[in-house]
């Protein structure tokens, strides 16, 4: 190798490790160092790394701890250890805004999403009433509790507590499948998730409530309504089966609380909007606590939704079966 390549080397990797040792004499002071490393900070980051890793495989062990590094016989592993924990935490950050198509804008889209679904419940285990109290063509329809037991968003218990005549109506949910269980009928009866339960809740607003889990994001957008900023987001059903094939959803920036949702047919019909209209301490932390459904061609025809005594449990495997559902009460 030609000895003026060989120095040119010998300088970017003093000037590389210069501030990971500060015991190594400064080489780049006394000779200007260039080159394709500073053609970007991330290549230039990724050299580092690497110049590092070699530098403490080859090293006998203890140096790097006498030069500064971190106090274990096999540095190199260490620091792989620790570039992956600073990608993991970087990661956890939301990604940055880019409306239109793209991966970079798909992946913000489903970031919000999944941010959004965890604001409106918890991504495990937990129990939670909901009441619905219905108006239809001027008329106050009677109101529905239900108690609901859901793990993991892919198994769900909705159990009817009121009225007192349907009790023992129990739905069970598993993935995108979803069964009635009634006291009169021997066998369970087979449910679509956009079948009417009562007012304007379809079951699938009850059972299945994982946009994250059901639909493909696109983020097309942002908007200001009272001085607050939402991203717009458009959902489109990932498989057959789901609740609605198409929702347009707002989420405020700020927090990722759900604002509201329009949900379409596939050719893009509104069928009815829903407005996250009151927040509050619902578990662990400030909840959706009143929701607002509205039939798109009856205005007048609304239900809301009541959320509350959440409360995160450990619910077994099998409750989420047939046999169990038959002795539910």
């Amino acid at each position: 190798m030609p000895s003026n390549v060989r120095l040119r080397r010998v300088l970017l990797l003093a000037a590389l490790l210069s501030p990971l040792a500060p015991g190594l004499p400064s080489l780049a002071a006394e000779h200007a160092v260039t080159g394709p490393v500073h053609a970007t900070a991330g290549r230039a980051t990724t050299v580092r790394a690497i110049a590092v890793a070699t530098v403490a495989d080859s090293a006998p062990q203890g140096s790097m701890r006498a030069a500064g590094g971190p106090p274990t016989a096999t540095d190199g592993a260490t620091i792989v250890a620790q570039n992956t924990t600073t990608q993991t935490a970087a990661q956890a950050k939301p990604l940055p805004d880019t409306a239109g198509n793209g991966p970079a804008s798909d992946a913000r889209a489903a970031d919000i999403v999944r941010r959004a679904d965890a604001v409106r419940f918890p991504e495990d285990s937990f129990q939670v009433l909901v009441r619905v109290e219905s108006v239809s063509a001027g008329k106050p329809l009677e109101p529905r509790l239900y108690r609901i037991f859901s793990k993991g968003n892919e198994n769900t218990i909705v159990q009817t507590l009121e009225p007192a005549v349907e009790r023992g109506q129990n739905m069970l949910m598993r993935g995108r499948e979803l069964w009635i269980f009634m006291p009169s009928v021997s066998q369970p009866v087979r449910l679509s998730l956009s079948q009417r339960l009562t007012g304007q809740v379809a079951n699938g607003d009850l059972a299945r409530a994982n946009f994250a889990g059901d639909y493909a994001a696109t983020l097309t957008g942002s908007e200001t309504i009272a001085g607050v900023e939402y991203h717009v987001l458009e959902l489109v059903a990932a498989q057959r089966g789901v609740t609605y094939p198409k929702v347009i959803y707002r989420v405020r920036k700020s927090d990722y609380r759900p604002y509201d949702a329009q949900f379409l047919s596939v050719s893009g019909r509104l069928l009815k909007t829903c407005t996250w209209e009151e927040f509050g301490k619902l578990g662990d932390r400030v909840r959706p606590t009143k929701l607002m459904m509205t039939d798109a061609l009856k205005p007048d025809d609304v239900s809301v939704m009541h959320y509350s005594e959440l409360q995160r449990v450990k619910i077994p495997d099998r409750y989420f079966t047939k046999d169990f559902m038959k002795r539910l009460e």
